[in-house]
C-alpha cells in the first residue's frame, strides 16, 4: 500500500511540475466526442512528436500544456475509436499564455473555433483569401482539361495564361501579406510554407522587412537559412549553366 501511495505522490508531484514548467495551456471541447484520445503535437525535424495527450471516455472536454517559448504551429490530433481511413487533425497558430479550441466529432476541422492568439487570427484572415485562390485554380484546371480534349489550341493557351497569372497574382498576394504583418511570426512561416519556391528576391523583401523579435523567432531563423541555401543553390546552376555554354 506505502510503495502504491509514494508512486502516487511521485506522478502527482511529476504533473504539477511539468504544468509549472509550460508557458502554454489548451482548454477547450469536442462536442459529440464520446470515446478517443486527443493529442497535442508540433513537428521536429518533419516528425509528429507527442507534446501531451488525453484518452477521452465520456468527457470530451480537455486541457493541455506545453512549453513553447514563442509562437509556433502546433497540432490538435484526434485518434477516433471508430476511425476509418485517417484521423483527424486541426493545424494552429499558438502563442504562449492561454488558448481555447472548441470544435465538434461530425465537423472537427471546419467547425474549429479558436481564440488566444495574434498570429492565429492572421493565419485565418490569410486562409480566407487563399481558399479563393484555390477554389478560382480549381474552376481553371476544370476549363483547361475539358479545352485539351476538345483540342482547342487558342483555348489551350488561353487557359495555361490564366492559370499562370492566378499563380502570380497568389504569391504577390501572401508576400504582402507577409509585409504588412512583419511584427508577427506568421509573416516567415508564410514565407516557407507557402511560397518556398517563388524568386529568391521575394522572400529576402520579406526577411528584410521583419521586425528584429521576429527575425529571432524559429520561423525567422528557418528563412534566414533558406534564402541563403536559396542563393548558394542558384550560384551553382548559373554558373553550371555558363560552363554548358561555354563547353
Amino acid at each position: 500500500m506505502r510503495i502504491k501511495i509514494t508512486l502516487l505522490i511521485i506522478c502527482l508531484t511529476t504533473l504539477i511540475g511539468c504544468n509549472r514548467d509550460a508557458d502554454f495551456v489548451l482548454t477547450g471541447k469536442i462536442n459529440g466526442l464520446k470515446k478517443g484520445t486527443i493529442y497535442l503535437q508540433r513537428v521536429e525535424d518533419t516528425t509528429l512528436i507527442n507534446l501531451d495527450s488525453l484518452i477521452v471516455n465520456g468527457d470530451s472536454e480537455f486541457e493541455f500544456y506545453a512549453k513553447l517559448k514563442e509562437p509556433q504551429i502546433l497540432y490538435l490530433t484526434l485518434e477516433k475509436v471508430d476511425a476509418f481511413e485517417y484521423d483527424d487533425r486541426i493545424m494552429f497558430f499558438a502563442e504562449p499564455g492561454e488558448m481555447t479550441l472548441n470544435t465538434s466529432l461530425k465537423n472537427f476541422e471546419s467547425q474549429a473555433a479558436i481564440t488566444g492568439s495574434e498570429n492565429q487570427i492572421k493565419l485565418e484572415e490569410y486562409n480566407k483569401i487563399i481558399h479563393r485562390f484555390n477554389d478560382e485554380n480549381l474552376d481553371l484546371i476544370k476549363k483547361s482539361f475539358e479545352v485539351r480534349k476538345q483540342e482547342t489550341e487558342d483555348s489551350i493557351i488561353y487557359y495555361d495564361q490564366k492559370l499562370q497569372n492566378l499563380t502570380k497574382r497568389k504569391y504577390l498576394y501572401t508576400v504582402n501579406f507577409a509585409m504588412n504583418n512583419k511584427q508577427h511570426e506568421i509573416a516567415p512561416y508564410l514565407a516557407i510554407s507557402e511560397i518556398f519556391d517563388a524568386n529568391v528576391k521575394y522572400l529576402d523583401t520579406i526577411y528584410n522587412s521583419l521586425e528584429p523579435k521576429v527575425k529571432k523567432s524559429k520561423y525567422g531563423d528557418i528563412l534566414k537559412d533558406f534564402i541563403k541555401d536559396r542563393k548558394t543553390s542558384d550560384k551553382e546552376e548559373e554558373t553550371t549553366q555558363i560552363t554548358t555554354v561555354q563547353e
